[in-house]
Parts: structure tokens; sequence; C-alpha cells
């Protein structure tokens, strides 16, 4: 028996393995991107959710760069609306200098909400 077999009407080669011949399918060469925690949150509810999303990113080569960009947007926008909610509460740096524990205590107040905005915009839908 060959080893290798090429199906002349798809052209897709195959190698023996044991009885069977499998066909030699390789998935695209990814470019290797940083993905961050949203990114992370998101591919985890592609997987669940939305599994043929997921599968086309993954076999087109698309998925990590698609993360990427997920991951940046919900930086981003993390950073800007802690930013304006900072600034229309009145929490500056004077306030750090006067009273650090209540600064802290209202920027992580407004970053648990701010959390809640990207993750119902960007990261589960």
């Amino acid at each position: 028996m060959k080893q290798h077999y090429i199906d002349e009407r798809t052209g897709i080669s195959y190698t023996l393995q044991g009885d069977y011949y499998l066909p030699n399918f390789m998935l695209p060469v990814e470019e290797n991107k940083f993905i961050g925690i949203w990114g992370q949150r998101h591919a985890k509810y592609l997987k669940q959710n939305h599994k043929v999303l997921y599968m086309n990113l993954l076999t087109s080569g698309n998925l990590n760069r698609y993360l990427s960009d997920i991951d940046k947007q919900a930086e981003d926008m993390f950073f800007w609306v802690v930013k304006q909610l900072a600034e229309k509460e009145g929490i500056t740096e004077k306030l750090k200098a006067k009273n650090q524990m209540e600064w802290v205590q209202r920027i992580n107040n407004i970053c648990g909400s701010v959390i809640e905005i990207v993750n119902s915009d960007l990261i589960y839908t």
C-alpha cells in the first residue's frame, strides 16, 4: 500500500495511518499576538455560546487577531469610562493626597461598575 495518496478530484492529500488514509489538514499559521484578560474572557464566551463563530475564526487563522482586537477595544473602553466617571464624581489627585482610603474606595467602586459595562457591551455579546 502507498503511504501517501492524493485525491485527484478534490486535491486533498492523505497519509496512511494503520489501515486508514487520514487527510493532511493543517490550520493556517496565525500571527502570535498578546491576548489579555478581556480577550480570554471573550474566547471562553465564544467557545461556550457561539461554537460556530469560534470554529470559523480558529480554522480561518483569524482567532488570535480577533481576540487581540477585542482585548484592545475593551482595555481602551475600560480606561476611558473610568476616567470619565472619576471626573464626573470629582475623584481627583487632590482627594488622593487628602484621603487615600476614600479615593481607593471610590475608584474601586467605579472600576467594578465599569467592568460590568465592558462585559455587557463587548465581552459577552
